[in-house]
């Protein structure tokens, strides 16, 4: 219910729930791995290199070395999402308006959008360094230096001077680089990953994938934003209340960009790729044929339709996902008591995929995303009802352990109707992608799911102010409906109260939109798992 449990799937998360900020993260979906050519199957035109002309099976203890270094390129992978997704929190407690929320949610859309750019990673690089880290190197050591720079710059960026608010404009402009520099190097490591374990153990690379993304995740979220606070470092690690947590985040982004920094100097220094390569036809047709795959494949109506339909599908939650965790901050909720919560929740996200992939792995997948649907809707009324109940329960001391109970047992209800959704669309896109194309094929509709996830997020954030009624209270005839007239209400001795709030609005629409796309649209989803194979083959000119 946090910006840590957010981005989860409409970004560049491994599991379901986030990339995605506030409930929904992450989301997003997890990455397809790095598009190449017509999805590099088999691996045929970057087979591993095998030491001293070895041949025959090789077991993981061979290649450790190997398995650890992708492990860590994926932690270091993680580090970025989560601080992306912790800022959302750290505006919400300097008061930033949903309008600034929704203008820095675009901070997540690159992991979404990297289908766009991937081509180009894949197929121009140098060959004498290396294929992987002709962008992996360079796109790491920008990152590096990137997040030393801007160690010495956010904490004016963040309105910690006298009289100045954050600076949500330099903010979203300077973290959206950052996370397209990490979808980058994201899209070098998954095709890197294919390659550097030798065809037994390449099934490792998805264990190292979501394993290392996790962790990296975690400790720039959840562990940042409790080392950063200073109510849970003084109750939890000191013995001598300070006035500020352990770490800031200008410490925090100088000393992961000495991380990559060294990191990335030992991988172009110690570690090589395979120098057996040779060009191969998908190699060699290069970017443009890779673009006329994807418009040929967009253009087939089956597909056309689908797309329609899920960039569609996620408008009913977007109000409970996108904004319910930053109303609670609002509220009073500690914002990293809210990252922690993602911490009891990791055993139900391992489980729940591995239960509800029995259910779809029939012919009829998308028969569980429909069963679901109203139950994920109905939580966005209930999510509603705990953000008013939130400040009745509040007391001096913070709030009752009952209270996190229930907003723990609300969480978890809501992981199980969007993995039951998400895993069903994972394994619809896995059924009816042309296996001859599937990497590319997968990565298409895996982006136009995280889309469908992103925009309504956006907007959802953005109508939350316009839908808000306030008054000007012990002022006369002044009001509060402009940031200018709020301003002039407070110099007149009054403070603005809010009469209706614009996020209970915004879920009863969401929730309405959410019914009727249910009713009217959700039947014509489900039709098309009727379509023949050939509805879903695209037909390619050589």
């Amino acid at each position: 219910m946090s910006p840590a449990i957010a981005a989860k799937e409409g970004g560049r998360q491994r599991r379901a729930g986030s990339q995605q900020h506030c409930l929904d993260v992450r989301s997003e979906a997890p990455p397809a791995l790095a598009l190449c050519g017509d999805g590099l199957p088999g691996g045929e035109a970057e087979a591993p290199l095998l030491e001293a002309g070895a041949r025959g099976a090789r077991g993981c203890r061979a290649e450790l070395g190997s398995i650890l270094l992708l492990l860590v390129l994926y932690v270091l992978q993680g580090i970025p999402l989560g601080l992306a997704g912790s800022v959302p929190l750290i505006l919400q407690s300097k008061s930033a308006s949903y309008t600034d929320q929704a203008f820095f949610s675009f901070v997540f859309w690159p992991f979404s959008l990297k289908l766009l750019w991937a081509p180009l990673v894949d197929a121009v690089y140098l060959r004498g360094f290396g294929r992987r880290k002709s962008w992996l190197v360079p796109t790491q050591y920008v990152l590096g230096l990137f997040m030393i720079y801007m160690s010495t710059q956010v904490d004016v960026l963040l309105g910690d001077g006298e009289g100045r608010g954050p600076d949500v404009v330099a903010l979203t402009v300077t973290f959206f680089l950052f996370e397209f520099l990490a979808a980058t190097q994201d899209i070098a490591v998954d095709g890197w990953a294919l390659t550097m374990l030798s065809r037994e153990n390449v099934g490792y690379a998805s264990t190292c994938n979501s394993v290392g993304q996790t962790a990296g995740y975690f400790l720039g979220n959840v562990l940042f934003l409790a080392l950063e606070s200073a109510s849970f470092c003084n109750k939890y690690l000191r013995f001598q209340p300070q006035p500020r947590g352990i770490v800031t985040l200008s410490d925090f982004l100088f000393f992961w960009g000495a991380v990559f920094l060294i990191t990335t100097t030992l991988v172009a220094l110690l570690k090589k790729e395979n120098k057996e390569l040779t060009p191969t036809k998908e190699e060699t047709k290069g970017i443009t044929d890779t673009y006329k795959l994807l418009f040929s494949i967009i253009k087939m109506p089956a597909v056309l339709t689908f797309c329609l339909l899920i960039l569609t599908a996620k408008v009913g939650f977007s109000a409970a996902d996108a904004v319910t965790g930053l109303k609670l901050v609002e509220e009073g909720v500690p914002k990293e008591h809210l990252a922690l919560l993602a911490v009891p929740m990791v055993p139900l996200q391992i489980i729940l995929p591995l239960i509800i992939s029995k259910y779809t792995a029939g012919p009829k997948p998308l028969n569980t995303f429909y069963k679901a649907m109203p139950f994920r809707l109905l939580l966005g009324l209930e999510f509603a009802f705990l953000v008013w109940w939130t400040p009745q329960v509040k007391h001096e001391g913070g709030f009752p352990v009952y209270y996190y109970v229930v907003v723990l047992l609300s969480y978890a209800l809501h992981q199980i109707t969007l993995y039951s959704m998400y895993v069903a669309i994972m394994a619809f896109n896995a059924k009816v992608s042309d296996p001859l194309i599937g990497g590319t094929y997968m990565t298409l509709l895996n982006t136009v799911s995280n889309l469908g996830g992103n925009w309504p997020s956006t907007v959802a954030l953005w109508l939350v102010d316009p839908l808000t009624v306030k008054e000007c209270a012990g002022a006369q005839e002044q009001t509060c409906a402009t940031t200018v007239a709020a301003e002039l209400c407070t110099k007149a001795g009054g403070s603005c109260v809010t009469t209706l709030d614009g996020y209970y609005v915004e879920s009863v629409i969401c929730v309405i939109l959410g019914f009727g796309w249910w009713f009217r649209l959700g039947p014509q989803l489900k039709k098309l798992q009727d379509e023949g194979q050939s509805s879903w083959k695209c037909k390619r000119t050589n």
